[in-house]
């Protein structure tokens, strides 16, 4: 086994652009601003975890994301880049078997699912919700419990790129004892004293067409 732990997706290169496939939405044209898009998870496979793992715990996020959202997604205004930014999770998954060495496309989305795809228990580990839980929050349309993976839809009117860090935790422990209603800080906070390495792959998007 390889003494470096380490996290790979075939879908883009390290730090470059997360393709539009695996973003929940994408630049609209001609219908506006923005549309949904196909909202797929990206394939990860992994390798060198050190002696002792029990599990693995996966967190997807954005760190980008505006501390306020006055101006978010307003025409005829700009999110400044000055703007203090706060963490946006995409992704919760925990109790991952130590067996396992990767998860394939569509793993944990094969598409939007409006009022969200459930948490709890699945083949593959334990789902956590993400943070489109609060987001869609008293919307109609789209309001629920979203649990497993949602990706990248930033706002359009942001003047930074956004990145997004998919980081791989190798755990001492079979479970983190986690139930019910978690999310990204209740698994940060479970796996204190029990991460024996992390591995990151890292990609970037927006939907600002001013932005490279």
């Amino acid at each position: 086994m390889s003494d470096v732990f380490s996290l790979i997706s075939d879908a883009w290169p390290d730090g470059g652009r997360i393709p539009e496939r695996f973003a929940f939405g994408a630049p609209g044209g001609d219908d506006g601003p923005v549309r949904i898009s196909d909202n797929i998870s990206p394939p990860l496979r992994w390798s060198g975890a050190p002696q002792g793992t029990r599990s693995f715990a996966l967190i997807c996020h954005d760190p980008d994301v505006p501390s306020q959202g006055d101006a978010v997604n307003k025409e005829g205004m700009t999110i400044p880049a000055s703007l203090p930014r706060i963490d946006f999770f995409h992704w919760v998954l925990v109790d991952i078997p130590a067996g396992l060495s990767e998860l394939p496309e569509g793993a944990e989305s094969q598409g939007p699912v409006a009022h969200g795809k459930p948490a709890g228990a699945v083949a593959h580990g334990l789902r956590g919700l993400n943070n489109y839980t609060d987001w869609f929050q008293g919307d109609p349309e789209m309001g629920g419990d979203y649990g497993g993976y949602d990706g990248p839809f930033p706002p359009w009117n942001d003047k930074i790129i956004h990145h997004y860090h998919f980081t791989l935790y190798a755990l001492d422990v079979p479970s983190l004892g986690l139930s019910g209603r978690f999310g990204g800080p209740e698994a940060r906070a479970a796996m204190a004293g029990h991460v024996l390495a992390e591995a990151r792959w890292t990609g970037v998007y927006s939907l600002n067409p001013a932005v490279s």
